[in-house]
């Protein structure tokens, strides 16, 4: 690589930095985004970044300090400047899917003695148990046979022998490279990068950010591991959701956000690359 850092601390970034970012360049060559199109998205962001995040208390944020701190010429910052930080909006289907799933598998109404979602009647007398029910407790702006035939026709949901609505495993994991599943890419990867983030420029770590991993294993062990640990990390996001909906049920509400996530990866690893190749 051919691009100076200044600092020592940027140069150390150099590798890692490389790693991270190749299995999203691998997703944007194979999508169409382009390396003149991942600039100017990466000059934008470069901007409002040092605009927003790096402003001095009381004091305004100029175009040269901008400029100093992105080493992007004044014209392009000025130009680049006041667009606001990004918001990333949460798609209706996406919010409103997710919190009807969440509950489904966290109320003790909707799940049986294992903490598995139960079968529901489409509905039901008063509050029993019944889609129509768990609907209607997250939602009134839409009807729940609207929901039910959304979910049938996007396999989110089936009907048993005796017509009553079964979640799908679809359902836990948007597919497709729709909407639901790149807005949660987006989040899940933002939020796991910035506890890391925050774990490195912060005076003490703060966030759990830890990973087990087992390296020189056979193909067999490794499928026979990665199944596993989906098993393991199921359980612990279903029992994290558990606490969460009932603790929420007496929450006064506020302005934070939490998330708790889990992954789990496997492959053959590369051959290691030669010195100085990324």
């Amino acid at each position: 690589m051919s691009d100076e850092i200044a600092t020592p601390e940027g140069t150390a970034l150099h590798a890692p930095v490389a790693r991270l970012l190749r299995p999203l360049v691998r997703l944007f060559v194979a999508r169409g985004i382009t390396f003149p199109a991942l600039t100017n998205l990466l000059r934008e962001l470069y901007v409002n970044v040092a605009e927003y995040d790096f402003a001095l208390p009381g004091k305004e944020q100029t175009d040269s300090r901008v400029s100093l701190l992105t080493g992007i010429h004044r014209k392009e910052v000025r130009r680049l400047r006041g667009a606001g930080a990004p918001v990333s909006a949460v798609p209706a289907v996406v919010s409103r899917t997710s919190r009807i799933i969440a509950r489904w598998l966290a109320d003790p109404k909707f799940t049986d003695g294992q903490g598995r979602p139960l079968p529901l009647p489409r509905s039901g007398p008063g509050e029993a148990p019944s889609f129509e029910a768990l609907v209607s407790g997250i939602t009134r702006d839409l009807r729940p046979r609207a929901v039910l035939d959304e979910w049938l026709d996007r396999g989110l949901a089936s009907l048993d022998e005796s017509d009553r609505v079964v979640l799908a495993e679809a359902a836990y994991v948007p597919r497709g490279g729709g909407e639901p599943q790149l807005y949660y890419f987006g989040r899940n990867l933002h939020d796991h990068i910035a506890a890391s983030v925050a774990n490195i420029v912060g005076e003490t770590p703060r966030f759990l950010e830890r990973a087990v991993h087992y390296d020189g294993l056979s193909e067999d062990l490794a499928r026979r591991l990665e199944a596993r640990a989906r098993e393991i990390a199921m359980e612990a996001l279903s029992q994290a959701n558990r606490e969460a909906h009932a603790a929420c049920q007496t929450d006064p509400g506020g302005d934070h956000r939490w998330n708790f996530g889990l992954y789990v990866y496997a492959e053959a690893a590369p051959p290691p690359a030669p010195p100085g190749r990324l």
